[in-house]
């Protein structure tokens, strides 16, 4: 996929009503960067830091890269659009990515779609952001097995944890790196 423009089928916008605001997923840009790169070093260490240039890789190489867009309706001015969040999903394994998250799912399926990460800024909890997220990305499956994810235990996230769970993921493993100290729920989802 190339600048985020989505291979297998998902609509170009998603938009929905939440609370008064209007929720819009849509593929991401290079225009979008800088906001990718402030959310995901905000979420530190739910995920793991990136340079500029590593969102900018991801962004070239993603089977399915969105935002979200919330339109803030209360501005007098008609609304403000913001970045409130982004998916960087992979076609695994095709993808040459170092990671030994994505390399355990690689040694264990043949077509799958790998969700590296997903960042949603905390004034956008609670509208269904991340749901629509993975359905979105889910729409883009043809011909993979599965949806895959990692969340960590060390550091604990329990949002992303029980998100998963209501989502019906299986766990179907764990990995712990003494690097980095961290250790991951290894997740799939059968499709």
């Amino acid at each position: 996929m190339a600048n985020g423009v989505d291979p297998g089928g998902a609509p170009d916008a998603i938009e929905r009503g939440v609370d008064g605001r209007t929720v819009t997923l849509r593929p991401a840009r290079r225009a979008d960067l800088d906001r990718m790169h402030e959310l995901n070093n905000a979420a530190v260490p739910s995920v793991n830091d990136l340079t500029i240039e590593e969102m900018a890789w991801f962004l070239e190489v993603s089977w399915c890269c969105l935002v979200a867009e919330v339109l803030w309706e209360a501005s007098n001015q008609g609304g403000n659009r913001l970045v409130v969040g982004f998916l960087v999903g992979l076609d695994g394994p095709v993808v040459p990515y170092g990671s030994l998250n994505y390399g355990w799912f690689c040694q264990r399926y043949d077509r799958f779609l790998y969700v590296d990460r997903v960042v949603v800024d905390p004034s956008a909890y609670r509208l269904g952001v991340g749901r629509a997220f993975y359905e979105a990305f889910l729409a883009t499956a043809d011909g993979h097995s599965h949806l895959c994810a990692e969340v960590n235990t060390v550091p604990r996230n329990d949002r992303s944890l029980a998100f998963h769970d209501a989502m019906e993921f299986d766990a179907v493993g764990s990995r712990s790196d003494k690097e980095s100290g961290k250790t991951v729920q290894m997740y799939a989802l059968g499709l």
